[in-house]
């Protein structure tokens, strides 16, 4: 197992969140390109349907993307999401996680961040999704989750 690198980015409860004081045994750290966009959304609203099933596993949910405060606070009242949204506007955990890097859409190439999830047990990464397809992924994890007694 990795240790995750501790980070602090602020969330939609207005509080610092830092990796390194996160309470609950399990952390899902899903990140996701840009608020209200069609798999976005689709993604966060699939983990808020498990969000109670994940807190019974003892398991918090963060989402992080690199959107402001202002538009993670419009994004969670909009679609009523559960859980904490980060910012990371410097791509501070983003680049730790190594989730920026280069994408293709409709033929052109660009820099951007490429959806994933890490499954986290006190700061050690048990399992990591790259490149994540978004029907039925928040599904998975928590499968994985309940099946595996880590």
């Amino acid at each position: 197992m990795k240790k995750a690198k501790n980070f602090k980015l602020l969330g939609t409860s207005n509080k610092l969140v830092e990796l390194n004081k996160i309470e609950s045994k399990y952390t899902v750290l899903y990140f996701y390109p840009k608020d209200d966009t069609p798999g976005c959304t689709l993604e966060a609203k699939d983990f808020n349907s498990f969000y109670n099933k994940f807190i019974k596993l003892n398991c918090e949910i963060y989402g992080i993307s690199k959107d402001t405060i202002e538009s993670h606070l419009k994004f969670k009242k909009k679609y009523k999401i559960k859980f904490e949204l980060l910012s990371d506007e410097n791509k501070i955990a983003i680049k730790e996680f190594k989730v920026w890097g280069k994408k293709k859409f409709m033929g052109k190439e660009f820099m951007g961040l490429i959806r994933s999830t890490f499954l986290l047990k006190k700061n050690n990464i048990i399992k990591e999704w790259r490149n994540v397809r978004v029907r039925g992924h928040a599904e998975e994890i928590y499968n994985f989750l309940k099946d595996n007694k880590l």
